[in-house]
């Protein structure tokens, strides 16, 4: 089995992802797709038709993101047409997952230059229908066995259960944000970032647009807690809510609620590309690769917890690659909300000057099918700036799952 190696990474600024507010709401997510695709094309000077496939994450697949997200950026980005292209679904994990596969098809063989990433655009209208909004969409024969709530209540269900503080959610909400400003006031993400231009030309976004560095913990503290009213909204004529079917699975739990905007991931548009190649055809086509790919695992947990399969998963992709938590320079662990980073550095025991150093989803937002290949790019990016060696990239996503990936690099 042959290494797969990745070549580069980029990545657009994240803009707040609301419909006639954020700069890049009025993007199509195939153009925002294509900006990254076409910079990865150009800066490595690939040539497109011998692209074996693009590899495309985005969750919401419906509207303007739907019909295959990653071809039709491709083709918008002028990829040859001979450059296939595929979109895949594992909601927020959607592109670490689409960075694996495109490793698995190099590893195996199969293909030799594979670009992998993913877009998101959360300022669009991503209804599905007009059921219930809950996980499985209304399917009363999975919800009688598996009965998924909203993840704002599972972050709060988690908390209460692990007996995690608000204190301790605050902290994590206020170090992201001042890690943030430190990273791009430094120039941090610089190498990675590429702007974002509309249809006239004129300039939409070339700089993260939702970091509040300003945040302070005694303002975090005065943040009303966001779930606890949405807890107990009817979500049908029977009676069902939010708190009912986390009750469903976890009776008499009396959650306690603790998680609002200033300690939960951003709403944000943004999207990434990552290229990978074999070594051989790398070699034959000057490409300097930047790291290999370690190993990749995937794995599942409670659907009705939803957020807690990033520990497990980092334990697997340890194992996998041959490695202990204490050969890993760089942690990327998503902040979905603040409990899933802080339940992750607890039980795994880790150093905090280690994870997320440059800040996480809290201060910079959460375009959730690209956040994955975002933070590859980021902790590769912070590898070479810190002269270091492995890591790891790992994140939590609905269903109860969680993909996770180590990356060394060259």
């Amino acid at each position: 089995m042959t290494e797969a190696w990745i070549i580069d990474a980029c990545r657009t600024p994240r803009g707040v992802g609301k419909a006639g507010k954020g700069a890049l709401w009025e993007i199509h997510p195939q153009q925002l797709g294509a900006t990254v695709l076409k910079a990865i094309a150009d800066r490595n000077k690939i040539d497109t038709k011998a692209v074996g496939d693009v590899i495309w994450g985005t969750a919401a697949q419906v509207s303007k993101q739907s019909g295959d997200l990653g071809r039709m950026s491709a083709l918008d980005a002028g990829y040859d047409v001979k450059a296939s292209g595929i979109t895949i679904d594992r909601f927020c994990g959607s592109g670490i997952s689409a960075v694996s596969l495109a490793a698995a098809c190099i590893k195996s063989g199969m293909e030799d230059l594979v670009v992998a990433g993913g877009t998101e655009m959360m300022s669009m209208d991503r209804s599905r229908g007009s059921g219930p909004p809950v996980m499985d969409n209304g399917n009363l024969r999975l919800r009688l066995h598996h009965p998924q709530t909203h993840q704002g209540i599972c972050a709060d269900a988690i908390a209460t259960l692990e007996k995690i503080p608000r204190q301790a959610l605050d902290e994590a909400g206020y170090i992201s944000q001042q890690r943030a400003a430190i990273a791009i006031t430094e120039g941090r993400f610089a190498k990675s970032l590429i702007p974002v231009y509309k249809e006239d030309g004129t300039l939409a976004l070339d700089r993260e647009e939702y970091p509040r560095p300003q945040t302070t913990r005694e303002g975090l503290a005065s943040l009303k807690a966001a779930f606890a009213a949405m807890a107990d909204v009817p979500l049908d004529d029977k009676g069902m809510t939010y708190r009912s079917l986390i009750l469903q699975a976890y009776p008499g739990l009396e959650i306690e609620h603790v998680h609002h905007a200033g300690n939960s991931s951003g709403v944000v548009d943004g999207s990434a590309a990552v290229l990978l190649a074999s070594p051989d055809y790398a070699k034959a086509h000057g490409l300097k690769p930047r790291a290999r790919v370690v190993a990749m695992a995937n794995m599942g947990d409670s659907p009705e917890l939803m957020l807690n399969a990033p520990v497990p998963a980092a334990r697997k992709v340890l194992e996998k690659a041959g490695l202990t938590k204490n050969d890993i320079d760089l942690w990327e662990i998503n902040e979905a909300f603040a409990v899933v980073s802080e339940k992750f550095v607890r039980d795994l025991d880790l150093d905090r000057d280690k994870v997320n150093v440059n800040g996480g989803s809290i201060a910079l937002g959460h375009p959730i099918g690209a956040t994955g290949a975002i933070l590859i790019g980021t902790v590769l990016d912070e590898l070479e700036r810190q002269d270091k060696q492995f890591g790891l990239v790992t994140m939590c996503a609905a269903g109860g799952m969680a993909p996770a990936i180590i990356i060394e690099r060259i």
